[in-house]
């Protein structure tokens, strides 16, 4: 490499002003004195970091990130195949652009780790591991349990719109995290089965139930249903109660704010509305994942799901690149109130983020921050993209000519509502939203959905009071 000297040195000069590959194209425009050649060469490297390691230099940039190779720690909610490949795919190529940084990834099942979250990050964490934006991002934050990364952020934060900036930021106004990617709930069908049935697009309530009564009389289960993880459910009490109730109810039922309560009317009225459906569930489906539920859409056993677009993750693992071809979705239909209008929806953000308590953290901070820039680029969103096609990469400078009509329609129907939550299990602490709280209660619910729910919501409201001030 010594033909490239003065490469190393704008190189330097544009670490030192905390800025990224995407950004080399813009400083080419301003003289800087480094040639198309040695762009070229750097973003050959992966990562300025690693080009510098590689012509011997030892400066850092704003964000911290020091020597290249060393070794990381990942812990992973990234269980099932597709996401699980993604995440393998991610630290491979991370580890090609930064000089060989060995990861030792702990995938665990994706309920467990968020049932055993608090236990996990109080404990002996790896250095980094996946999570979500919203509440729960900022649970930890406020605990003491995540490390914050203005540096890392600042460095990586024009690859992202205002609306991700936000996401990542605690209530301290410190940045914790770096999205990686999205995907909005709906309700997903096969296009072959339902034209091959003369199945059409409901757009109200009472068409969406005379369209479940059509499939049961087919022989089909008209909605996959699968909870035995405990938080699907949660995604049908999110959208009902948005479209019955509003976004701000919701919100701030979620977090007792505005002095709301679980023992409201308009709770009871969404339990009522739910009711209406159960009987279409999928037989059993206290026992089912959602991977199980999924493989009912599959295989043409079931005619709806309503779920998160990482569904394509299973029909990717599990079926062929046809069946993925056939998966089409449609949002939740309108139940005549004054709040379908605001379209909203869940719309979860994944992140990546720091721990505080990792024992091998302290020993190098670096390697972990190294990671959040490496994944804030949209090449490697894209690389878990084309593995787990249900998450959606969040830097704008991802390509997104790859993507098929499918994710352009997720894209689509997220621009469209007016209001986006994280879903429930992020939106809501922990501790209430967990399997002694929520999932539990919900379960109940599931049990007798016909019956009064009232002393089933005095039960929620009497544990969320139980709970300690966060």
């Amino acid at each position: 490499m010594g033909d490239s000297s003065e490469a190393k040195r704008v190189a330097n000069r544009l670490q030192a002003r905390s800025l990224t590959l995407p950004y080399l194209e813009q400083e080419l425009a301003l003289d800087l004195g480094l040639s198309r050649r040695d762009v070229l060469k750097i973003a050959g490297y992966g990562s300025l970091a690693a080009f510098l390691a590689a012509c011997g230099s030892t400066s850092t940039g704003s964000s911290g990130i020091t020597a290249t190779g060393g070794s990381m720690s990942l812990g992973s909610y990234a269980s099932d195949p597709g996401s699980k490949a993604g995440v393998q795919a991610i630290v491979d190529a991370f580890k090609a652009a930064n000089g060989g940084t060995k990861v030792n990834i702990n995938t665990v099942d994706h309920g467990t780790f968020q049932n055993q979250i608090t236990s996990y990050l109080q404990g002996t964490p790896q250095d980094v591991f996946t999570w979500f934006s919203g509440h729960r991002m900022r649970f930890f934050a406020d605990k003491g349990l995540a490390t914050p990364i203005d540096d890392v952020w600042n460095a990586v934060k024009g690859n992202y719109t205002a609306g991700f900036a936000a996401s990542v930021k605690g209530n301290d106004g410190h940045a914790y995290a770096v999205p990686t990617d999205y995907y909005p709930w709906a309700v997903f069908y096969r296009k072959d089965l339902w034209a091959a049935k003369g199945y059409q697009v409901p757009t109200n309530w009472d068409a969406f139930k005379a369209l479940c009564e059509k499939m049961k009389k087919d022989g089909l289960t008209p909605i996959a249903f699968a909870d035995k993880d405990g938080w699907p459910a949660q995604g049908t009490f999110d959208i009902l109660n948005l479209r019955m109730n509003g976004y701000d109810f919701h919100v701030n039922l979620l977090t007792g704010a505005n002095g709301q309560k679980w023992t409201d009317p308009k709770v009871t009225a969404v339990f009522k509305k739910w009711s209406e459906i159960t009987q279409y569930y999928s037989p059993g489906f206290k026992g089912l994942t959602w991977e199980q539920g999924a493989d009912q859409l599959l295989r043409k056993q079931a005619g709806m799901y309503l779920l998160g677009l990482f569904v394509g993750d299973e029909f990717k693992a599990s079926g062929s690149q046809a069946d993925l071809d056939q998966l089409d979705f449609f949002a939740f239909p309108d139940l005549g109130t004054s709040f379908d209008a605001e379209k909203a929806l869940d719309a979860p953000i994944d992140v990546y983020m720091v721990t505080k308590k990792s024992p091998t953290l302290s020993n190098d901070l670096g390697q972990a921050k190294a990671f959040m820039e490496f994944v804030a680029k949209g090449s490697t969103q894209v690389t878990f993209w084309k593995n787990a096609p249900g998450s959606i990469p969040t830097a704008t400078d991802a390509d997104t000519s790859q993507y098929p009509a499918l994710t352009k329609k997720a894209v689509e129907i997220v621009s469209k509502a007016q209001k986006i939550t994280q879903y429930f299990d992020r939106d809501s602490r922990p501790d209430f939203s967990g399997p002694n709280g929520m999932q539990g209660f919900l379960l109940s619910f599931l049990s007798n959905p016909s019956g009064d729910q009232t002393g089933l919501q005095k039960q929620m409201q009497t544990f969320w009071e139980s709970l300690p001030p966060e």
